[in-house]
């Protein structure tokens, strides 16, 4: 008891005695930063601004080197740097490691016309006589035109009848086995505008421009994209010197003059083939065919299907005989 009388009495002094001992050790100045006085500031920026500053860079690195925009067309080129004829313009020499510029330049408009038109000069120059007026070159020009147009205008081979698209070959005339038959200038056909007949067809060149208006005016539109478009033409019959239906006694019929040939499918690109035998009465194939027979009448002169008589049933006979009351379609 007395012990606690005698902390209650030692204890505020001290407490008070340690107050002065931490007072007396507190820094003289206080620790927060100041501001840098302005004398000392500027006079520490002259001095730094006085000492030459050392700044390490690649060897190959050139400070006073700096990209340039790409002049304009009549732009004058900045001094130090020379624009060639290819467009690329040329830094100076001064500049380690690069030699010319490595950005693209736009090609000049116009610049491959320019250069058919510069080789056709110089052939022309290689060719034209030194002493030529210009009347003689004149004509020597037109007469070059002439001829170019006449060699893009030749078939190409194994074309016949002067059409590119008509192919085939040229065959000796035929004489008739009898009256009336026989073709004087025949060609045997086996492919037209690039749709193939599966057996060459042994016509004239006039039943061959007709199948040919035929399949681009007629086949082609009534197929459209159908099996992937037509591929080839079922030709079943083209010159024979036969009479007519091969009755005794009838007359000579027109494939024994190589005017007529006989069709019976159109074989499509996907292996599918309209056939005319089973067809011509079937949906949907009946409307592509009736639209075939009836686009071949007027590019033929005679036109016959199966409901012409009992011996065209499975094909179409087409040929080039003029009637006088126009095409006869049936």
């Amino acid at each position: 008891m007395n012990m606690l009388k005698y902390l209650s009495k030692v204890t505020p002094l001290a407490l008070l005695l340690s107050m002065q001992h931490v007072m007396a050790n507190a820094p003289e100045r206080s620790v927060i930063p100041q501001l840098r006085p302005e004398s000392i500031g500027a006079a520490s920026l002259g001095a730094a601004a006085n000492v030459p500053r050392v700044v390490t860079v690649p060897v190959f690195y050139n400070p006073t080197t700096r990209p340039t925009l790409r002049p304009q067309a009549g732009q004058v080129v900045a001094s130090g740097a020379t624009a060639v004829a290819s467009g690329v313009i040329l830094l100076p020499a001064t500049v380690p490691g690069v030699q010319r510029s490595v950005i693209p330049t736009l090609r000049p408009q116009g610049l491959a016309q320019r250069r058919v038109a510069q080789a056709s000069t110089t052939a022309s120059a290689a060719t034209a006589p030194a002493s030529e007026t210009r009347a003689q070159r004149r004509q020597r020009e037109r007469d070059e035109r002439r001829a170019e147009r006449q060699r893009s205008n030749q078939p190409r081979s194994g074309s016949v009848c002067g059409d590119r698209s008509i192919r085939g070959e040229e065959v000796s005339a035929i004489a008739g086995t009898m009256r009336g038959c026989g073709v004087s200038n025949p060609v045997r056909i086996t492919e037209v505008d690039g749709v193939a007949l599966t057996q060459a067809a042994t016509i004239n060149c006039d039943t061959a421009r007709a199948l040919k208006t035929w399949i681009n005016d007629g086949v082609r539109p009534a197929v459209g994209r159908l099996g992937g478009g037509v591929a080839s033409i079922r030709v079943i019959a083209s010159y024979s010197c036969r009479t007519r239906n091969n009755r005794a006694g009838a007359k000579v019929s027109e494939h024994g003059k190589g005017n007529a040939l006989d069709i019976a499918a159109i074989n499509l690109k996907n292996g599918a083939d309209i056939t005319v035998l089973t067809g011509w009465r079937t949906s949907p194939q009946r409307e592509l065919l009736r639209q075939m027979h009836r686009s071949a009448c007027g590019p033929f002169g005679t036109v016959l299907g199966p409901e012409a008589d009992r011996y065209h049933q499975d094909h179409f006979h087409f040929d080039v005989a003029r009637h006088r009351s126009g095409s006869y379609c049936r």
